[in-house]
């Protein structure tokens, strides 16, 4: 359950939830196909006029690029810990896996495994998965190429953006403290990786590079607390982030989307 306990809290309230399927590992613009397909497939089955997409991390541009080319089908956009202008994590790795490179071809092997263990857990498997290509789609670079096609709700410095765009509402949030939980295993190598930024950020996304549309806070979490990740292990101190979803959800719904 990539969005741990997420999607049955946002049932229980009433939402109709749809979890997407997409490549764990692949460019933006194969994800954000892989996701409008699913968008369409969800206006047929339901009968409603619009979807509200939350996405985490790489997440955040799959579904802008939905919402750039489809405005349509689309009431608003939520990126959460969003790679919307690149992380300082993937330049580094481009900067020393230089492609078609011994060492570049290693590393998509290694990432191929670990993509097809995520995948076993969570149902993903039979999807493209080019590892390269993501890392590509997630440096500072390559965002920037991709900002340049779709710069709907994109903030000038490190604020709020346009909250509406094409008719799209665009909102944000993001996690500021990258070790919040020691018994979590997945805290060291986030703390560690934070060590690159030299600014706030979640342990691969910075505070600022997640910035989109209407700001909603930065809060004690990392990058696996932004989707209640490892198992619901967390900073006890800061805010639930399934309270965050559940607020959200009420926030949509007052403004009638």
């Amino acid at each position: 359950d990539y969005f741990y306990g997420i999607p049955s809290a946002l049932q229980q309230g009433g939402a109709r939830v749809f979890v997407a399927q997409v490549s764990a590992a692949e460019s933006t613009e194969v994800r954000g196909e892989q996701l409008l397909a699913q968008v369409r497939q969800v206006l047929a089955l339901t009968g409603a006029g619009k979807v509200n997409l939350i996405g985490h991390s790489h997440g955040g541009p799959t579904s802008r690029y939905v919402a750039g080319v489809a405005p349509s089908l689309v009431a608003s956009v939520t990126s959460v810990g969003g790679v919307n202008r690149g992380s300082r994590v993937a330049d580094i790795l481009r900067g020393v896996l230089p492609p078609g490179t011994l060492s570049e071809a290693v590393v998509n092997g290694a990432i191929q495994g670990f993509v097809a263990l995520i995948n076993l857990g969570s149902g993903g498997g039979g999807l493209p998965q080019q590892p390269v290509a993501a890392l590509n789609s997630l440096t500072t670079a390559g965002l920037a190429d991709f900002n340049r096609r779709f710069p709907q709700a994109l903030p000038s410095g490190c604020g709020s953006g346009a909250e509406l765009g094409n008719g799209v509402r665009y909102f944000s949030w993001t996690g500021t403290q990258p070790v919040t939980n020691l018994l979590d295993v997945s805290d060291g190598s986030l703390g560690a990786l934070s060590l690159v930024f030299g600014e706030a950020n979640d342990g691969l996304v910075s505070a600022c590079s997640s910035r989109l549309g209407r700001h909603l806070g930065d809060y004690g979490q990392n990058h696996l607390d932004e989707v209640n990740q490892v198992l619901g292990l967390r900073n006890w101190f800061a805010t639930d982030p399934v309270t965050l979803y559940r607020q959200h959800a009420r926030r949509l719904q007052q403004l009638g989307l």
